[in-house]
Order: structure tokens, then C-alpha cells, then sequence
């Protein structure tokens, strides 16, 4: 198992290969999952799942003291005709299949919201225009739950913008029917001050395709916590991510692939850059390959690319086999400076330096950008982009 390290600029580093039948990961080291806050302690920072997290800059949704307001956030959704949008109750039986809470403050997201959204795409259904999902803070503290859900063989595309200010934490599942194909795109565009923390369960059919795009800038906090299982065989899981963590930001993202049904695949790429003092961006990625998953092929990557002095990366890949009957496993950690012979050539050919950082940036993020699908979000996320590079030289 790879040890957690605060990876210097300039260094490389992955994990470690466990095969052992009775090891664990470190997300499965906690209390076991559970709706119930009660049964998670009040983190201190020093377990392993919170030894990175500012306790102190999560507003009590670590410890109870955070209390829902009731007008913290406001939700629109825009979907095409045959998507069916509802608000439910807490006793609704589509809640909760694609997972469990794994901490405190998902458990207390749970304890607390009032209403769900649910959106369902019916079986055979191919959507040729994304649903939109607007979440918009209006201060104070909210809680929330929402579970999208594909009939078998449904296809559609998903767009999660999270904008304005709010203390908010929530559990997002999608549940996707054999032979399904979903992509969401969860964009984090929130006021500086903003505290987001989220655990992402997706739960995939047979023969079904999940592919998650996340997107992350704005905010004084955000932990993201995706994870993902299989329900059938022939499952297929795409796991992307693009951060830009600007000065004083805290972005954490924290990955479990659970591996537990034979001849199913993942692949995991995160991608971030960080400038200015005090930028902490984490990345844990846990991949767990079960007894039982035989014929698995996995892969997991995560690159950080540091612009300046007095940012920090920690970056910890994790990968536990317990069958040798796999197709193929393995994981990537990388954190650097710019490529100084990058910058010497586009200099050399009569590049500004400023316009030679630029293009280095855009082609670091490019591979993932192209995954986004949605034209309209692929020109903002430039555009951000754009926006933080001029802020560093201003």
C-alpha cells in the first residue's frame, strides 16, 4: 500500500502493489458504511481519511454544528421530453441503492436533507440534448440528495454546475441499468468562500458505460468523494478530472474503484494545476480488485503541474489485488514544474513567456477537456483557465 506523501515539485511518485487476501485500502480502514451520523465518530484530522482535510474550514459539517438554513441552495433542472424530474421523500426506495455513506459529513448529508431530486431516463431512451442540473448557493448551510437514474440501454448526457456561495455537503448517486450509458460533468465554479464536500456513488449495470468528468475551481473547500461498483458483468467505468487550486484553496479529490464483479474495467485521470500560496490540492485514488473479479483491467493516473512557489500536492495512488486472474492493473503519480525545454523552444520560436505558459497549460489539460462532450462547458473551462493564468501574471 502507498504510503500518503506531500510530493515536492520536481518529484515522481506511485504507490505501492498489494496482493494480499486480507489487506485493506485506506478508505475501507474507517468505521464500516452507514446512513446513520451516529455511527461515525467526530473526525479529529488524524485518521487517515481526514489527515489532509482543514477540519477547522469545513463549518461544522464535520461535527454536527452545522445547520441547515432551508434556503441555501437553489436547484433547476432542464431535461429533455421524456426525462422524468421529481422531488420525493425521505422513504423513497430508489434512495440509497448505489451506495452508502462512508464518513461523517456524507452520513450527515443524509441524516438531514428534506427532499430528493430523482431523474429518470426510461429504458431504450437516447437523449440527444444534456440534462442540465443548476445548484446554486444563496448562503447559509444546505444538505442534499440527488440520484439519477438510466433504464437498460438508455443513453444521456448530464451537466452538474455548482455556482455561488453556500456551506453545503450531499450525496449524488447514479444508477445505470445494463447496457446504459451515461457521462456526467460536475463542474465546482464556486464563490471564493464557498465549502462543498460530496461523496459520488455509481452503480453500473451489465454491459453498461459510466463516464464522469470533474471539474473543479472555485470554492475555499471542496472534498470530493466518487466512487463506483458493478451490479452485472461487461461493466466499463471512465474517471476524469481537471482542478485549477488558486491561492489559500483546499481541493481534495478521493477515488474508490470497487472492483467486485468479473470481466469489468476502469480508468481513472486527474489532472490538476496549482499557483499561489498556500494552494493544497489532494488526489487519493483507490482501486480495489475483489477475489471474485476475475478478468479485470484497470487503470489509474494523476498529474499536477505547479506554476508556483508555495503550493502543495499530495498525491496517493492505491491499488489492492486479491486475484491474479486479471486482465491488467496498474497506477501513476506525477507532480512537476513546467517543462523548461517546453518553455525554451516556444520562446526560441519568438513565443512571449506568458503566451509559452499558456499553451503549455492548455495542452497539459487538453486530453481531459476533449472528454467533456458538451461544447458550451468545454469553452467555459477554457475560458477559466485563461481567467487563473491572467491572474498569476497580474
Amino acid at each position: 500500500m502507498a504510503e500518503a506523501q506531500n510530493i515536492p515539485v520536481g518529484s515522481t511518485t506511485a504507490g505501492q502493489i498489494a496482493v494480499a487476501a486480507e489487506s485493506t485500502v485506506a478508505t475501507r480502514m474507517s468505521a464500516p458504511p452507514s446512513f446513520d451520523v451516529a455511527d461515525f465518530p467526530v473526525p479529529h484530522g488524524r485518521e487517515e481519511e481526514w489527515r489532509f482535510t482543514p477540519l477547522e474550514r469545513l463549518r461544522g459539517l464535520h461535527d454536527g454544528t452545522a445547520v441547515a438554513t432551508g434556503d441555501g441552495l437553489k436547484v433547476a433542472v432542464e431535461a429533455p421530453e421524456g426525462v422524468t424530474v421529481e422531488l420525493v421523500g425521505r422513504d423513497d426506495p430508489r434512495l440509497g441503492r448505489a451506495g452508502t455513506p462512508v464518513d461523517r459529513v456524507a452520513a450527515q448529508a443524509y441524516s438531514a436533507f428534506e427532499q430528493a431530486g430523482v431523474v429518470t431516463v426510461p429504458k431504450d431512451t437516447v437523449l440527444t440534448e444534456p440534462i442540465r442540473i443548476a445548484v446554486h448557493g444563496q448562503g447559509g448551510v444546505s444538505y442534499g440528495h440527488q440520484v439519477i437514474e438510466l433504464g437498460a440501454f438508455a443513453e444521456a448526457v448530464v451537466v452538474i454546475d455548482h455556482t455561488g456561495d453556500v456551506v453545503t455537503a450531499a450525496n449524488v448517486e447514479y444508477v445505470l441499468g445494463d447496457g446504459a450509458k451515461l457521462t456526467v460533468v460536475s463542474v465546482q465554479d464556486w464563490d471564493d468562500k464557498a465549502v462543498h464536500v460530496a461523496q459520488h456513488n455509481a452503480l453500473i449495470g451489465r454491459d453498461a458505460s459510466f463516464k464522469s468528468v470533474v471539474v473543479t475551481f472555485g470554492g475555499d473547500v471542496v472534498r470530493l468523494h466518487p466512487r463506483v461498483s458493478y451490479a452485472g458483468t461487461g461493466g466499463e467505468a471512465e474517471l476524469y478530472g481537471l482542478y485549477f487550486t488558486d491561492a489559500g484553496q483546499h481541493q481534495e479529490h478521493r477515488l474508490l474503484v470497487d472492483h467486485n464483479t468479473p470481466h469489468c474495467k476502469s480508468n481513472v485521470a486527474y489532472k490538476g494545476a496549482l499557483q499561489g500560496e498556500q494552494a493544497h490540492a489532494v488526489w487519493i485514488g483507490d482501486v480495489l480488485i475483489e477475489a471474485k473479479a476475475e478478468g479485470t483491467d484497470t487503470y489509474e493516473m494523476n498529474r499536477n503541474l505547479v506554476l508556483t512557489d508555495g503550493a502543495r500536492v499530495d498525491s496517493v495512488p492505491n491499488l489492492e489485488i486479491e486475484t491474479g486472474e486479471i486482465v491488467g492493473a496498474g497506477h501513476a503519480s506525477a507532480t512537476g514544474r513546467f517543462d523548461d525545454e517546453q518553455l525554451f523552444y516556444l520562446m526560441a520560436r519568438g513565443i512571449p513567456q506568458y503566451e509559452a505558459r499558456r499553451l503549455v497549460v492548455r495542452g497539459f489539460f487538453a486530453e481531459l477537456v476533449q472528454q467533456i462532450g458538451v461544447a458550451d462547458i468545454e469553452e467555459r473551462l477554457l475560458a477559466k483557465i485563461e481567467e487563473e493564468l491572467e491572474a498569476s501574471v497580474a
